[in-house]
Order: C-alpha cells, then structure tokens, then sequence
C-alpha cells in the first residue's frame, strides 16, 4: 500500500512538474491590460491576452484612416487646408490654415507625427467631416472583417463609442502592411516633407522608439490618451516571417512588445509552396508556339507549428492563353489557404516570348516555298 502511494505522490510530482514547465514555456510576461500576437500572413493567433475586450485605441486609430488614404489613386493631390480641418486638440503636423499641403504629406505626417491635424484634414477632404469619415471607416472595417470595432474619431481622440480590440487592431495591421505607400510611412524613422503657406521644407520623426532598435521592424503605430493608456503597434520581418503585435493600455509597452515579437518568431515556422504538382507548361491559340513553359513564383508562407500541414493550394490557370505573351507575364495564380483563410497568393508567369501568329505572313512563306521548291524541279 505505502509503495502505491508512493507511485501516486511521484505521478503527482511529476505531472505537476510537467503542467508549470508548459506553463513557463508559454507564460509572456507584459504589461498590457490587453494584447495579441499574430502571424501576418496566415492571421494566426500565437499569443492573446484579453484580445477581444471592447478598449479604447488612441492614435493607433490612424492606421485606419492612413489605410484609406494611401488607397485613394494619388498620392500627390494636393488641398488647401481649412480653419475647420485644424481645430483638433492633441499632437500636430504643424498645419495651419491656408497651407498647401499633399495627400503623401498627410499620410506621413500622421504615421510619424501623429498628427490629429492630419487625420482631420483626411476626414474634411474624404467625408466631408469626422461624421460623414467615420461612415467610411466603418464600412471598411466591416470589409475587412473587424466585428468588435466602432470609429467616431478620425484620429482617436476619446468617446464612449470609439474602440476595438487587439485582435481587430491586428487583422487590421495585417490589411495595411500590404499597400506600399503605407508600409514606406509607417516604416520611415524621418520623413522630408514640403508643405506650407507657400510650401518649404520641415522634417517629421516617427514616434516609434523600436524603429532601428528592433531587428527587423516595419512599424506600425503609436497611441496614448489618459483614457486609453499607452497603445501600441507593431510588426516586424525576419527570416521570411512577418509578425503583428497589438498592445492596449500597456504601461511598458516598448518592452512588451520586445518580448511579444520575439515570442512570435520563436513560435513560428516559414514554409515554402509547393509547385512540385503545378503545370509548367500552358497551350497558345493563335501563337507562333502551341505550348509555352511557365512557373510559379516562390513565396514564404509563415505559420505555427501545428497547423503548417494544413496548408491547401488552389491553382487557377486557364486551359489555354490566346495570341502572344512576354516573358514574366502573369498568365494565372496558385492560392494558398490554411482552412477557409485566404493567406498568400503566388503569381504563375510565362518564362518565354511569343508573338501573334501571323496568318498572312505564314501563307507568304508558304507560297514563297511552294514556288522555290517547283523552281528546282523544273
């Protein structure tokens, strides 16, 4: 009886020994009343602590509206500021009324400076107002998929009916970091800007102190008001893998995010597709060749562990491709799903020149043989 209790006391021991060793594998110590980890491309959770809880964002509300600017067709347009657009209490740009100020400086001047006079200026000139731009904004957060998130503000001043959620923040982040001139903006430590009354020269510096401090970090964005705390977000690339943390009222949130984005490298696997069963080869109608070779462009996907076998491909290529083709020309694409999530797409290109048929010129030729081939017989 004592040895089988003594069996049962070691059992103990042990699987208690096991359950705090988990635990310390996946303890992450912060700060942040809410917070989520996430890998970009296949918008997997790897680490959430309170990330569907309704909070407050602060200025890391102009990841939405810079989104929705960098979108628009130009970036170089210019507006006129108005009295209306700059009467926004918090941090500036320096506009003023009567400047001339572009689209482009706009958008750097609310993801480095955070300029609420920015973000406003964005909302007279694309909705007519905070009113009429928050509508906008919240139709875009419903295209995107953000079901616990209410904007009023252009810039994330408080109100009651203004928040999110860590993980909306996030599968926010992972939308913007893919337009170009929103990555080069919230990625930039220093901008050289021109605008002004006429305009002239200034410079901005990004509120992020992990840019340059942080290997690999693209950004993302800065936010505090007393109400909120100190909001922050970021993402960073290493070895093929890109990385979103989403902090929200974390009083040591630079550290937290140290600690949250090495966790999620740590945590996180690249593979890369597979084209071993794709087609290399794709049919021409009316093309001086009948077949043409094609490939499918490398990519990286970033996954956990658990789940990097799950990846599905759907290949969509057409039977057949009429008249020429330049090499490097997109003649299909293979999507890469991990469940139903859409995570990466991968393009398929022509690897050869081919040029339209040329009917009249081929019955030339032929005739031109024909009549050389009955001149040596004759």
């Amino acid at each position: 009886m004592k040895k089988w209790v003594a069996y049962i006391l070691v059992l103990i021991t042990v699987i208690n020994s096991f359950q705090f060793s988990a635990a310390a594998v996946n303890d992450l110590s912060i700060s942040a009343k809410a917070a989520l980890v996430m890998c970009a491309d296949s918008k997997e959770v790897i680490y959430a602590h309170n990330a569907y809880e309704k909070l407050p964002m602060a200025s890391t509300t102009k990841i939405m509206t810079a989104l929705i600017l960098a979108e628009q067709p130009s970036l170089d347009k210019t507006v006129i500021v108005t009295k209306q657009m700059v009467t926004v209490e918090g941090s500036s740009m320096g506009l003023l009324e009567g400047d001339t100020v572009s689209y482009r400086d706009l958008l750097y001047g609310m993801l480095l400076a955070s300029g609420n006079d920015a973000a406003n200026t964005v909302a007279y000139v694309l909705g007519g107002g905070p009113g009429g731009f928050a509508k906008i904004m919240n139709k875009k957060a419903k295209e995107i998929g953000l079901k616990n998130t209410n904007f009023v503000t252009p810039s994330g001043l408080d109100d009651d009916n203004h928040y999110t959620t860590a993980y909306d923040l996030a599968l926010l982040t992972s939308v913007a970091l893919k337009n170009k001139a929103f990555c080069a903006a919230c990625g930039s430590k220093t901008a050289t800007l021109y605008y002004g009354n006429p305009p002239y020269r200034r410079s901005l510096t990004n509120h992020n102190k992990l840019l340059g401090n942080y290997e690999g970090l693209i950004g993302v964005k800065t936010g505090f008001t007393k109400k909120s705390g100190r909001c922050l977000v970021t993402a960073a690339v290493r070895d093929g893998k890109k990385i979103i943390a989403v902090t929200l009222n974390a009083p040591n949130d630079w550290q937290d995010h140290k600690n949250m984005l090495d966790y999620g490298f740590e945590n996180t696997v690249t593979t890369t597709n597979n084209t071993d069963n794709l087609p290399d080869t794709i049919e021409l109608i009316s093309g001086d060749a009948d077949l043409v070779k094609i490939a499918t462009e490398k990519v990286e996907i970033c996954t956990t562990l658990p789940k990097s076998s799950s990846i599905k491909q759907k290949v969509l290529l057409p039977k057949f491709v009429y008249g020429s083709l330049f090499a490097g020309e997109k003649v299909g694409r293979v999507e890469y799903y991990l469940g139903e999530q859409l995570i990466k797409t991968a393009n398929i290109y022509s690897l050869a020149d081919v040029k339209l048929y040329n009917r009249k010129e081929d019955f030339l030729k032929r005739f031109y043989s024909a009549l050389c081939t009955l001149w040596n017989y004759s």
